[in-house]
């Protein structure tokens, strides 16, 4: 991933017990497309992202979500607004789940531009945050072939419900955005040729109806 040599932002520890069953989480499960203007918490945002890529253990190999032959081809950017998470400038940024930190792509609110690339989808530039899942195929195919590819998308619906029912859990609202431009996403995120955006996931206080 491309960075500059701003300091990575490190993030609070998971909290592995919550308030709200996992049954709880699922019957509440609901698409969200609107969004309040709060500030998100830094420690909902860590939670968020450890429940998309997190370690789970303290060797530091498994993982919150499970993938095909261990390959891990999904990389998580943030995309924070203005405002949008208390204390971490707006900007995109990677997650790096290996230390539980933000590393700094580029500055500013991109918000607008991701909802452009998002075919004029403006709840994303609504919400605070988004996360947009990526992927490089080669880690998985490089081992499966051509099956390979199947296997990414399978693992990315991994993360997209592991968010959901997590952001349910938080009070928060989201839902998984697959329709956007492909080649324009990459550019805002200022991705590199061999990732390619699957998903892009905002992430707000509830849903104004």
């Amino acid at each position: 991933m491309a960075s500059n040599s701003i300091s990575a932002i490190k993030l609070p520890p998971p909290r592995y017990k919550g308030e709200v069953s996992v049954e709880d989480a699922i019957k509440k499960r609901r698409s969200c497309r609107s969004y309040l203007p709060n500030s998100l918490p830094r420690v909902y945002l860590s939670q968020i992202l450890w429940a998309a890529q997190g370690i789970t253990d303290d060797k530091g190999f498994h993982r919150s979500v499970p993938s095909a032959g261990a390959c891990f081809p999904l990389e998580v950017m943030v995309i924070i607004g203005e405002g949008g998470v208390e204390e971490i400038p707006a900007g995109i940024y990677h997650y790096r789940p290996s230390q539980n930190d933000l590393e700094l792509v580029l500055s500013g609110d991109f918000r607008s531009a991701l909802a452009r690339a998002a075919w004029e989808q403006s709840f994303i530039e609504e919400a605070p945050v988004s996360l947009a899942v990526v992927a490089d195929y080669r880690r998985t195919t490089r081992r499966y072939g051509e099956r390979g590819i199947r296997y990414v998308h399978i693992d990315v619906g991994h993360v997209g419900e592991n968010v959901h029912l997590q952001a349910e859990a938080l009070g928060l609202g989201t839902v998984m955005v697959g329709a956007f431009d492909d080649q324009e996403v990459a550019r805002v995120l200022n991705l590199s040729a061999e990732y390619s955006p699957l998903y892009i996931m905002p992430v707000g206080f509830g849903c104004k109806s």
